[in-house]
């Protein structure tokens, strides 16, 4: 990843920090969903620099990256957040320093914490009926994610969810596709 866009969310007293990742992050969903090859994978990254997991807090900023000025060029991303100018300040498209010596890796979390979806999933993969994933599932235990996470609406199922995201620091570059929501489970974005 050579090159980034940085962007500010700016809540205000009636605009919140929580409500606006919502709002933003829906956007820069739709807009890399517009961009995506036949494997549903993007060029494009996301990074949030000030994600705290002790404190569970996002901050305020997130940098898409990619490897070339021209992939940042045509996801135009500030035409997809028109409407929120006012709350978001964007960097014009930057170099990545050339010193970087430590990179992460965001990807997303999901907890087991719904034992029919699980009882699904798992009939899916094993072939099987829920009936009998159920039962393989006795003594199932909630899972609780502590993470920092965004309040997501699926335009595609319609129900409402938090998309958690991990961060993991490593010390080299690992390169990979990213999923819908600029994310992945192993490739990394400079870290600084």
């Amino acid at each position: 990843m050579k090159f980034y866009i940085e962007a500010t969310l700016l809540p205000d007293a009636e605009i919140g920090l929580n409500f606006l990742w919502a709002k933003i992050y829906q956007q820069i969903h739709l807009a890399l969903v517009e961009i995506q090859d036949a494997n549903k994978q993007v060029p494009i990254a996301v990074a949030f620099p000030e994600h705290d997991k002790s404190t569970l807090y996002l901050g305020k900023k997130l940098r898409l990256f990619a490897n070339e000025q021209s992939q940042l060029d045509a996801l135009d991303i500030r035409k997809w957040l028109a409407r929120f100018s006012d709350y978001v300040h964007f960097t014009k498209v930057r170099e990545v320093p050339a010193s970087i010596s430590q990179y992460a890796c965001f990807s997303r979390l999901q907890a087991k914490s719904n034992i029919e979806r699980v009882a699904r999933r798992k009939a899916r993969r094993e072939n099987i009926t829920e009936q009998n994933a159920l039962v393989l599932l006795k003594g199932f235990k909630d899972e609780k994610l502590k993470e920092p996470f965004i309040h997501l609406h699926s335009l595609s199922g319609g129900n409402d969810f938090r998309l958690f995201i991990s961060k993991r620091e490593v010390e080299q570059a690992v390169t990979g596709g990213f999923n819908l929501y600029g994310l992945s489970a192993s490739a990394t974005v400079p870290w600084f």
